[in-house]
């Protein structure tokens, strides 16, 4: 999943970004109206967390252009405008939920992870391929039964490579979904990762390479020469 944060605080816009990211989303940050309008642009995004009042173009402008723009993302207004009327005025400009600041970071969560799972064509929660089974919200991944002991990125890797099942996902695409704006697409980030995950997933290997297409789960075990 990738979260976009637009926040001008910046202090809190760090805070946020570690704690989503500790959660396994792909997390960007703008500081301002202008910069979360370019990387809008830029990125497809699940959700966007979207502070009401951003300078340089204000919150509610950009909630309405993104309500607008063919590719949907889910907006979570967080605010300290936080009456009754705030929050009729934010959703009905087009915000898809509203959450007053001060607020308990594992609501928060579990509200993005919400927004995600209604965006359209969106995932079912418990993804399902090849006897593995990953639940997002509770954070649990088995293979036949067995505990899956992930790390974080191993995790949402898994979850985009399952989410995209019976498609490929190329090393870009995955670079973009699992990690964020700064990953270097020359590294061997998700070559390193995917050969962890397959350990760990154990045999017969489900995660298939094909050279110049990318990965995919398939229930049909990869030839291991």
């Amino acid at each position: 999943m990738r979260v976009l944060v637009a926040e001008d605080a910046r202090a809190l816009a760090a805070v946020l970004a570690e704690g989503l990211r500790d959660q396994g989303m792909a997390v960007d940050v703008a500081h301002d109206g202008l910069e979360a309008a370019a990387k809008l642009d830029l990125n497809p995004y699940d959700v966007i967390v979207l502070d009401r009042d951003l300078p340089g173009i204000h919150g509610d402008t950009l909630c309405q252009m993104i309500t607008e723009h063919d590719q949907r993302v889910m907006v979570l207004m967080l605010t300290a405008a936080g009456a009754p009327g705030d929050r009729v005025s934010g959703l009905a400009l087009g915000a898809d939920d509203y959450l007053a600041k001060p607020f308990h970071f594992p609501e928060l969560v579990l509200r993005i992870r919400a927004l995600a799972r209604r965006r359209p064509a969106a995932r079912a929660r418990v993804l399902r391929a090849a006897g593995i089974e990953l639940d997002p919200v509770r954070r649990v991944a088995t293979r036949d039964g067995r505990h899956l002991d992930l790390s974080v990125k191993e995790f949402a890797l898994l979850e985009a490579l399952l989410s995209a099942t019976p498609a490929f996902l190329s090393a870009e695409d995955l670079l973009e979904q699992v990690w964020d704006e700064y990953a270097d697409p020359l590294t061997n980030t998700v070559t390193v990762t995917i050969s962890r995950l397959r350990r760990k997933l154990g045999d017969p290997r489900v995660i298939t390479t094909t050279p110049g297409v990318g990965y995919r789960i398939t229930d049909a075990p990869e030839d291991p020469a």
